[in-house]
């Protein structure tokens, strides 16, 4: 579970630009928030199910300051190709703090400073142009 400041500009983050799926959404009156339960692609069925993990945003109504914790570590996901994944991810503006110089990770930052790291799938490709040479931009 993460807790999300702004409900659709986590929804878009993590549906539009990572590519994730809403697979259910419960709007909780009387406890005053919402929850998105998403899923990888690949996942959408077993995650309809409960046969699979899946990533919960939580929305609380009533706003909140969040503090920086180290204590939470980060969420990951595989992916096929970083290169063009991370590419796809700038191109919807997304900052990748972390370049995948090695060819097999990468980290960026959610709306609400969540890390992610994304992992190359299966081998790790060779480094390439202009991920080899991108420094850091900021800390994951």
């Amino acid at each position: 579970m993460v807790r999300v400041s702004n409900l659709d500009e986590s929804v878009d983050f993590y549906v539009d630009k990572l590519g994730m799926v809403e697979i259910r959404r419960k709007v909780m009156e009387a406890g005053r928030h919402t929850l998105v339960f998403l899923a990888a692609p690949l996942d959408v069925e077993n995650a309809k199910t409960n046969r699979t993990p899946v990533l919960e945003l939580t929305y609380n109504w009533d706003p909140e300051v969040f503090a920086e914790s180290r204590s939470f570590g980060h969420i990951a996901f595989h992916v096929k190709n970083i290169y063009e994944y991370c590419e796809r991810l700038q191109q919807k503006g997304v900052k990748i703090i972390r370049p995948p110089r090695d060819g097999k990770m990468a980290f960026i930052r959610s709306p609400d400073n969540i890390s992610i790291e994304f992992l190359q799938d299966s081998v790790e490709l060779e480094p390439k142009e202009p991920w080899a040479s991108m420094p850091n931009q900021g800390t994951w």
